[in-house]
C-alpha cells in the first residue's frame, strides 16, 4: 500500500480518557472544538494560519466580553469527523502523520470543508493530497478501491465530488484497459481452465467484490460508460458479486438479506441476450421470488429466462415450482416460432418432469399441462418423456385407468430407444396396451432393420385398443 508523510515533528497529539484531546505544549489552549462528543483543546495560530473557515467561525462569534476568553466552536458537521480533523490538526502544528489509501479520502474532505486551500496558504493540506492522490493512489488498482470503499462512510453533503469521481474514473479506466497491458496484482480464486501466463479478461470482478453495493452500482456503471468491456464480463461481474453477497446464493438456497441488494444486481443486468447465463438468472429469480421483489422485477427475470430457455440445464429450473416453469415455457411460446430451438426446450422439460415427478403431491392436471405444452415439440427421442412418465406413474399409484391412459398417451412409442423398449416391456406401472405398442414397434423396427427397409409411418392410434380388451392378459 502507498503512503504519505507530512510534517516532521514528533505526535504531540495526546487523549485525556476517550473525549479529550490536546496538544502537550507550555502554552496556554486558545480554542476548543467540539465535534460529537470530543473536544479538542488548540492553539489558534497554527489552525487559523492554515484554516480559512475556522478563521472565519471564530471571527464571527468573537465579541468584546468573550476577547479575552478561550474560543470555542462546534463542527460535529465536519466529514471524517474527529479522526480526519486530527489529520488536519497534526498538519498544522507541523506534527508527523501519515496518509494512506484509508485515510486520505477522508483527510481531503475535511481539508476542503475547513478551507485548507491554495487560496488561503500555498501549499496548503489540499493541495499536497491531491498530488499524492493524482501521482500514487489513483495509479494502484487496489489503492483506488480502498479509497473508494472510504466515500461511503462519509455523508454525501460534504464528499469531494471531483475526488469521487477520480477516484471512480481511476477504477473505470484500469478495469477496461487491454488485458496485456495489466502488471499488477489482483485477486483471482475462481476455477477456470486459464493460460497460466495469459490475463483472464475478467481479472478484475473479484476485487470490486469488496465494495458495498451502492459503491459497486457506480463502479460498474462508470465502466459501462467506458464501452471497453464485454458485456460478457459485466454479467460474470454481477454473477461474481451475487456469489459473494448473497447468502446461500452458489448454492440456490437464498438465505435471509436486503432486498434491495438483490433488486441492485438485476437492475445492473445487462440487455445483450446471452451477456449473463441461464443459470444466474434463475438463481437471481429465485431470490426475487424468496424476498418478494416486486413483479415487474420477477417478470424481467422470467422474460430473460425465457429467451435463452434452450441453453437452460434442468439443475437450474429444478428449484422452481411446476408453476413457474410453466410460465417460463409460455413466455418462451410467446417468442416468434421460427427462433424456437424448441427441441432443446422439449428435453429440458422432460428432464426437469423426470425429477420433479418425485414430489407425490405433484398434481396430474399440473404434469398433463407442462407436457401439453410442449408436446408439438420435436423430439429425436422420447426416451426423457418415458423416463418422466415412468416416475409419475411410480410416485402415484393411485391414479385411475384414463388417467393413467392419458398420462401415456403422451408418449410416442415409436421414438423410444432399444433400451427404453427393453425398460417398457417389462414395466408393470404401465398400462398393457402401451407395452404391447412398444413390442410391435420395437418389432417391426427389428424387422425393417435387418431386411433394410425403414419402419412404416404408423400412428399410435394402430393399436388404439381398449385397455379392457387386455384385461385377460396378464404378461408378455
Amino acid at each position: 500500500m502507498k503512503f504519505m508523510k507530512l510534517g516532521s515533528k514528533p505526535d504531540t497529539v495526546q487523549s485525556k480518557g476517550d473525549n479529550v484531546r490536546y496538544v502537550a505544549t507550555e502554552l496556554e489552549t486558545e480554542l476548543i472544538v467540539t465535534i460529537g462528543n470530543i473536544k479538542f483543546y488548540l492553539h489558534k495560530f497554527p489552525l487559523l494560519s492554515k484554516s480559512g473557515y475556522l478563521q472565519k467561525l471564530i471571527a464571527t462569534s468573537r465579541n468584546e466580553e468573550k476577547k479575552n476568553q478561550v474560543d470555542e466552536v462546534d463542527i460535529s458537521e465536519i466529514p471524517g469527523g474527529s479522526v480526519a480533523f486530527e489529520v488536519c490538526v497534526k498538519f498544522c502544528y507541523g506534527i508527523t502523520v501519515t496518509l494512506n489509501a484509508y485515510n486520505v479520502f477522508a483527510a481531503r474532505c475535511a481539508a476542503e470543508f475547513l478551507e485548507m486551500n491554495e487560496t488561503f496558504e500555498k501549499s496548503n493540506l489540499a493541495y499536497k493530497i491531491d498530488v499524492f492522490l493524482n501521482s500514487t493512489i489513483f495509479r494502484s488498482w487496489k489503492d483506488s478501491i480502498i479509497v473508494f470503499s472510504t466515500t461511503r462512510d462519509l455523508s454525501p453533503n460534504y464528499t469531494n465530488e471531483f475526488t469521487l469521481k477520480r477516484c471512480l474514473d481511476s477504477i473505470a479506466y484500469t478495469a477496461s484497459i487491454d488485458t496485456s497491458k495489466v502488471e499488477w496484482s489482483y485477486t483471482y480464486n475462481r476455477k477456470k481452465k486459464l493460460d497460466e501466463k495469459a490475463v483472464p479478461r475478467d481479472w478484475w470482478v473479484e476485487d470490486l467484490c469488496e465494495l458495498h453495493i451502492d459503491l459497486y452500482k457506480q463502479a460498474i456503471e462508470a465502466i459501462e460508460t467506458r464501452g471497453k468491456v464485454p458485456v460478457e464480463v459485466i454479467g460474470e461481474a454481477l454473477h461474481a458479486y451475487a456469489r459473494r453477497r448473497i447468502g446461500g446464493f452458489s448454492k440456490g438456497s437464498v438465505r435471509v438479506i436486503d432486498k434491495s441488494l438483490t433488486e441492485s444486481i438485476i437492475e445492473l443486468l445487462p440487455e445483450k441476450k446471452g451477456s449473463v447465463s441461464s443459470s444466474f438468472l434463475s438463481k437471481l429469480l429465485r431470490a426475487s421470488v424468496f424476498l418478494g421483489c416486486e413483479e415487474t422485477v420477477k417478470e424481467r427475470l422470467k422474460k430473460r429466462i425465457s429467451e435463452q430457455l434452450e441453453e437452460t440445464a434442468v439443475s437450474d429450473i429444478l428449484m422452481f415450482d411446476i408453476d413457474m416453469v410453466q410460465s417460463l415455457v409460455n413466455e418462451f411460446m410467446d417468442r416468434d416460432p421460427k427462433s424456437h430451438p424448441k427441441a432443446s426446450v422439449a428435453k429440458l422439460v422432460d428432464g426437469y418432469l423426470a425429477e420433479k415427478s418425485r414430489d407425490p403431491n405433484l398434481l396430474l392436471q399440473n404434469f398433463l399441462s407442462l407436457v401439453e405444452t410442449v408436446s408439438s415439440f420435436p423430439r429425436q427421442s422420447h426416451d426423457g418423456l418415458y423416463r418422466a412418465i415412468d416416475m409419475f406413474l411410480k410416485e402415484h399409484p393411485g391414479i385411475d385407468k384414463s388417467e393413467k391412459k392419458r398420462v401415456c398417451g403422451l408418449m410416442d412409442c415409436r421414438k423410444l430407444s432399444a433400451e427404453a423398449c427393453e425398460h417398457a416391456v417389462q414395466n408393470e406401472r404401465l398400462p398393457m396396451r402401451v407395452i404391447v405398442q412398444v413390442l410391435f414397434f420395437e418389432q417391426i423396427r427389428v424387422n425393417g432393420s435387418s431386411t433394410g427397409y425403414s419402419t412404416p409411418e404408423l400412428t399410435t392410434t394402430t393399436l388404439n385398443t381398449e385397455d379392457d380388451e387386455w384385461d385377460h392378459v396378464k404378461e408378455y
